[in-house]
């Protein structure tokens, strides 16, 4: 099956590369597809939206800008989903009969356990899945968003089934070095409770951060906005993300969030005693952990 597929040298590692759903992640993977020839001879892009197809073509983000997915897939090499993780399964389900044998099948969700499990019977054992998460983004969304380095120094995690082919994982893997991103592969449940604490619980902490100060009395909420500088414009950050992609993801993810929203809320009640009681010692530690943790980003070049 590796026969359509050049990993090696330097000509494209698939004649034809769809993109369904030309996000910020898919645009992103356009971008750079056109930039590194290595990637794809030609590069299709299929949306629902008629505005996004425009904006596409517009930007001159590929060869051949689709409505309908089926069309979209018919001749691709491989074909990546980048919708909100809700809807993988249902769009998997639609194309996989218009895939040719051979081609690879991926997606970028940012849960895994849920999308395979909603995929797995419409499977075809001539088309290998690869699931993929590339961990990279902004708190903008759409064509526009995206940029050809987004994925530079970034990690993709990949959760092939137990009866992926390896050759496809391993195709997949170099796409995303060619991407610029680090790759590990790893078990689905485990990518979840990971993806839980470092990525979908500071979320959900920053969409309530900013519903609790919207709550406030008027003055003090007028207050909010004119001296957030001081912390609270971080969180607001991340809170402007895509509320479907989110709202998604904390359904999808649901066992694994909750497990880690208890294990901070009790966390945050032991500081919450430590001010209480005056525990200097155990508040210095929390500070400290968090300093650890800042530093220990800056050396991985992830911050």
């Amino acid at each position: 099956m590796t026969g359509h597929h050049d990993t090696t040298g330097n000509s494209p590692l698939f004649g034809t590369l769809a993109v369904i759903g030309p996000g910020l992640i898919g645009s992103s993977i356009l971008r750079r597809a056109r930039q590194d020839g290595t990637i794809a001879a030609r590069l299709v892009a299929c949306d629902a939206s008629p505005a996004v197809r425009a904006r596409v073509a517009e930007l001159g983000l590929a060869d051949r800008v689709e409505a309908d997915p089926l069309r979209a897939v018919a001749d691709a090499d491989c074909v990546i989903l980048c919708v909100p993780v809700g809807a993988v399964a249902e769009v998997g389900a639609a194309i996989l009969p218009a895939m040719k044998p051979g081609a690879i099948l991926t997606e970028v969700g940012s849960t895994k356990q849920s999308i395979i499990g909603a995929i797995a019977p419409f499977l075809r054992p001539d088309i290998p899945f690869v699931p993929t998460h590339p961990m990279a983004g902004t708190e903008y969304s759409g064509p526009d968003a995206g940029f050809a380095t987004l994925f530079d120094d970034r990690w993709c995690l990949l959760t092939p089934l137990p009866d992926t082919d390896p050759a496809a994982v391993s195709i997949i893997e170099t796409l995303w070095h060619r991407m610029g991103a680090r790759t590990r592969i790893m078990d689905a449940a485990h990518h979840d409770r990971v993806c839980a604490i470092v990525s979908h619980l500071p979320h959900l902490l920053a969409f309530t951060i900013c519903g609790t100060a919207d709550d406030l009395a008027d003055e003090t909420r007028s207050e909010v906005l004119d001296f957030a500088a001081s912390g609270f414009r971080d969180f607001t950050r991340i809170a402007a993300s895509d509320p479907v992609m989110w709202r998604d993801i904390f359904l999808n993810n649901r066992d694994a969030l909750l497990e880690m929203l208890a294990r901070f809320t009790e966390d945050a009640q032991a500081m919450a005693r430590a001010i209480r009681w005056g525990d200097e010692a155990f508040i210095v530690d929390r500070i400290e952990r968090g300093r650890r943790i800042r530093r220990s980003l800056l050396e991985n070049r992830q911050a």
